[in-house]
């Protein structure tokens, strides 16, 4: 995981994608956010952030949402204020899932899908899902606060086979590491 910087203020997590060709059911994709507590930061997320919910002290909230894809740019933003996040919470995940009403879709079937964040002008990431084709939901970023408190990004590109009920309790999940994997690409603690 790359750190591009700390003290992380308000950043945005844009999303886009193109409508579904014409007699297809429309292509529905979802911003998500999960935050969990300092204490238990691979846990149970203390609350799930969506397009129907925001979060109990409004700094992370959906900013625009579509169902279709249909419009200019990116669709979709999910805004998050860091400077204003309670001490009490260490780690927030941040992924996208696509709806599964019309049948099983992969971020293979869509057209000019991509996610973008950015902390005012600078941007942090920039994906258009090719390293995760084959599945239904994938992280894209994760935010913890370092040893002095302030707010890291750390770019987390994983994808998963599951729907978006399912996804937000897995999401933020350690990942399973191995003996071989690189020192400091695993979170504390798993390998």
């Amino acid at each position: 995981m790359s750190s591009a910087g700390k003290g992380l203020g308000k950043v945005e997590v844009r999303l886009k994608w193109d409508p579904s060709p014409l007699g297809e059911s429309p292509r529905h994709l979802d911003i998500i956010a999960a935050t969990y507590s300092a204490d238990d930061l691979y846990g149970r997320p203390v609350y799930v952030v969506h397009y129907d919910s925001r979060s109990p002290d409004g700094t992370i909230n959906m900013s625009r949402h579509s169902q279709t894809g249909l419009g200019l740019g990116y669709v979709e933003v999910m805004s998050l204020e860091f400077d204003r996040l309670a001490s009490a919470y260490g780690r927030v995940v941040v992924g996208v899932a696509i709806h599964q009403d019309g049948g099983r879709r992969t971020f293979g079937d869509m057209a000019n899908a991509g996610v973008l964040v950015v902390e005012g002008y600078r941007e942090l990431l920039a994906d258009d899902f090719a390293g995760v084709v084959g599945s239904t939901a994938t992280t894209v970023a994760e935010f913890r606060r370092d040893g002095s408190g302030a707010w890291e990004f750390h770019d987390m590109i994983r994808g998963f086979d599951s729907d978006p009920p399912v996804f937000t309790l897995e999401m933020g999940a350690a990942e399973e590491c191995g003996p071989d994997d690189t020192p400091g690409t695993c979170p504390a603690g798993t390998m």
